[in-house]
This record gives structure tokens, C-alpha cells and sequence, in this order.
């Protein structure tokens, strides 16, 4: 179904299509490939009903960039415009942490502004990872906690709560986890929050809050592609090598194949005995790009499906067919 970017909003929501905003605060690095991943699931998720989604990206203008500014001037709409609008839903990636406590970002400001016009202005919004962490610090004052290591992975999650957006998914469902943080399920019981999906291992992974608007928060990533985690890796491993790290990195739980996990252990020896930078030249990325699954794919676009259909029926009138305009567009779905 057709999903289209739009670039110049125009500050009213149209009733002919699912008008969806995505604050995008990923580093450079990894901002165009969100762009993608996120386009590429709400596509497939809108496959009901002749369902149309606008998209508007936007980015926290506080979040440290370097090189991104003309991407950033071409694609993206100013936070400003976001004031004015009402949106049917909004998605808030995460952000790369840079100090100990979230309310010390320098970001932490125009995030809690967000917060509070998103409970206002949206039926729906979705928090991811750390933007989900910064959501419920914000909301009820629950602080995330640091773990011994990073939680990084495909993780088997269970069903644990019948809800609208958790309609049609399977009784254990798998989700990539990517954080150094974790919430303690105690207390988002304790403070009314719902959990929908957790791990044995990995804890609290999808959960959600009826407000004014209902806040839908994940700490895992269902809009992650198949390499993004081995990305991910090889970049850290990268940091060690070049000494931006003391530890080298664990190897993504439940992800690789046993060939590749036995590559990277080999890798791992070798770096950890003499490390030097030209050794990321030996990361197997071919090798691991053919044997990688996305066990987790259909569960999310079925979790999004769900999504829209709740922001779909929200609308007070039948969303027609528009026309699929995205092939016009040169930003995230390159």
C-alpha cells in the first residue's frame, strides 16, 4: 500500500490518508538507514482497507550532527511546523546517550516538549529504546538502569497481555534488542503501564499507557532490517580496535549461525591477543549477510498493522485510495 514522504507539510492533517510523523534522532550514521527501516515496515503494514500513511520526518535540533545537515535541510520538516499540527500518530526513535542520566541531554528540553504535545495532538504515539526510556522518566519518573553489559540480540519474547495492537501475533514472538539500559517491570506495573511482550533474558520488550493519547513504548526494534545488528557489531568491534573502548564486544545472542559465530570467535582471539585496526578488515560480513533471518519481520509489521488500524479507525472517514507517490521521492527509501 501506498506510503508516502512528504516534505513540505502543509500544517493540516488531510482525512483521506493516516498522517504519521517520525522523529528521527539517530546519529548520522545511522539516519538515512532508520529512514528506510521504518518506511519499509509502515509498507508493510499498510495492507488493509486500501490504507495510505503520509510520513513527515523530523529531527530534535539539539541532537549533536556533523555531516547531515543538507540531508536534514532537503527532507526533513523543522520542529517548528510540528506545533501546529495535530498527527494521527507519531514514532520517536532513539538516540545515542552521551551523558549518565537522560534529563542531562542536551536534547532533553525539545524530547519533553515532544512528550507533552504528542499526549495532545496524536491518537497514538510510539517510543522507541531510549526515547521510550526518556518517555516514562518524563511521565512518571521512572529511571532506567544500567546494565553489566550490553543487551544485544534476537531475544524470544512471550505474550503476556490480549490488547488491540497485540491482535493475531503468536504466543512467543522474537524481537531484536539493542541497549545498555533497562526498565524495571515492577515499576511500570506499579505506575499503570501494560506490558504486552517480555523475555525471560531480556526483560520488558513492548508496553503501552492509555493517556489523552495512547503512548506505546518499545525497548526492542521491530523496524530493524537483517544486517542492522551485524552493523551494529562490527562497529564496536571497530571501537575496540581503535582503542574507543576497553571491552570487546559480546557477539549478538540468537542472531548468527553457527559457521559465522565460529568466524567471529576466531576474529574475536585474534583481536583480543593483538589488536589493531586492520583487523576489521577480517569481519566476515559476507559470510554472515547470506546465512541472516528476520524471524522477527512478520511480528512487526503485524504490531504495526495493528498500530494503524487503531489510528485508521480514530478517523472519522473512510481512507480512500491515493496514489503511490513514494517512487518520486529520493529520501528514505534509497
Amino acid at each position: 500500500m501506498p506510503v508516502y514522504v512528504d516534505h513540505n507539510p502543509s500544517g493540516t492533517t488531510p482525512i483521506d490518508c493516516i498522517e504519521i510523523g517520525v522523529v528521527n534522532n539517530m546519529p548520522d550514521g545511522a539516519l538515512q538507514a532508520t529512514e528506510r527501516q521504518f518506511v519499509k515496515l509502515l509498507e508493510a503494514a499498510a495492507d488493509f482497507d486500501n490504507a495510505n500513511v503520509r510520513l513527515t520526518f523530523y529531527s530534535l535540533p539539539d541532537v549533536p550532527r556533523s555531516n547531515v545537515g543538507r540531508h536534514l535541510s532537503r527532507f526533513y520538516s523543522s520542529l517548528d511546523h510540528l506545533w501546529e499540527r495535530r498527527l494521527d500518530g507519531l514514532i520517536v526513535t532513539g538516540a545515542e546517550p552521551r551523558t549518565p542520566s537522560l534529563n542531562q541531554e542536551c536534547y532533553w528540553g525539545s524530547m519533553t516538549k515532544v512528550m507533552d504535545w504528542a499526549e495532545h495532538n496524536t491518537t497514538s504515539s510510539i517510543w522507541s529504546c531510549l526515547a521510550a526510556h526518556a518517555a516514562v522518566l518524563h511521565l512518571d519518573g521512572i529511571g532506567r538502569r544500567r546494565l553489566a553489559d550490553k543487551r544485544f540480540g534476537v531475544f524470544e519474547c512471550a505474550r503476556v497481555a490480549d490488547h488491540a495492537l497485540g491482535a493475531g501475533l503468536p504466543s512467543r514472538v522474537t524481537m531484536p534488542h539493542s541497549r545498555w539500559n533497562d526498565l524495571p517491570e515492577s515499576e511500570l506495573t506499579a505506575r499503570g503501564y501494560r506490558i504486552l511482550t517480555r523475555s525471560d533474558i531480556a526483560g520488558v520488550d513492548a508496553f503501552v499507557k492509555q493517556r489523552k493519547s495512547l503512548f506505546v513504548f518499545f525497548q526492542g526494534h521491530p523496524e530493524y532490517e537483517a544486517n542492522t545488528l551485524l552493523l551494529e557489531y562490527r562497529r564496536d568491534i571497530g571501537r575496540f580496535l581503535r582503542r574507543e573502548r576497553e571491552t570487546y564486544p559480546e557477539m549478538p545472542k540468537g542472531y548468527f549461525d553457527a559457521d559465522t559465530s565460529g568466524t567471529l570467535a576466531l576474529l574475536q582471539e585474534k583481536a583480543v591477543t593483538a589488536p589493531h585496526e586492520q583487523l576489521l578488515a577480517e569481519f566476515p560480513s559476507a559470510q554472515a549477510e547470506q546465512a541472516l533471518q528476520t524471524p522477527w519481520q512478520s511480528t512487526a509489521a503485524l504490531f504495526y498493522r495493528n498500530w494503524l488500524q487503531h489510528l485508521s479507525s480514530k478517523k472519522e472517514t473512510q481512507v480512500p485510495v491515493i496514489p503511490n507517490l513514494l517512487a518520486d521521492q529520493t529520501t528514505a527509501a534509497h
